[in-house]
């Protein structure tokens, strides 16, 4: 089975708060997070990774938040806790795989992108959060 390698924070994890520390999830997951997490390890073999894989108790925050949050999308305590015991992968290093899901990344296409468009790049978060200030009228 394929890898699906998929980013934990801003993709799974909302991140809407920030970095608070390697073993800190403060937010909820990504609207559609859990539906999607629980249909990709049908298809794939799924590896969650972050800057927090290569610590122990970075894996353990990161495996008890989507535990907790397919608690509360519906799944049982026991399903949760064999789903990402089990269902998915936690690797300490980023896995080769056949496709990742990063919310800090550009596919490459041949063409390398300009060095200004790699300073001026923004996460799907960071562009939300610049147009709820436009929609507010506060300064960016």
């Amino acid at each position: 089975m394929r890898i699906l390698c998929l980013d934990f924070d801003g993709v799974l994890h909302a991140y809407t708060s920030g970095w608070q520390g390697v073993d800190k999830v403060a937010d909820g997951p990504t609207p559609g997070a859990m539906a999607f997490l629980r249909a990709a390890v049908d298809s794939f073999q799924v590896h969650i990774y972050s800057s927090r894989s290569g610590s122990i108790v970075g894996r353990l925050a990161m495996a008890d938040a989507v535990r907790s949050w397919l608690i509360a999308d519906g799944m049982s305590p026991d399903d949760a806790l064999d789903f990402v015991e089990r269902g998915v992968c936690w690797p300490s290093e980023k896995p080769a795989a056949f496709i990742t899901l990063d919310d800090r990344a550009l596919c490459f296409k041949g063409e390398f992108p300009t060095l200004e468009s790699l300073h001026n790049f923004k996460t799907w978060v960071e562009i939300n959060k610049d147009a709820n200030r436009a929609a507010e009228g506060a300064p960016r």
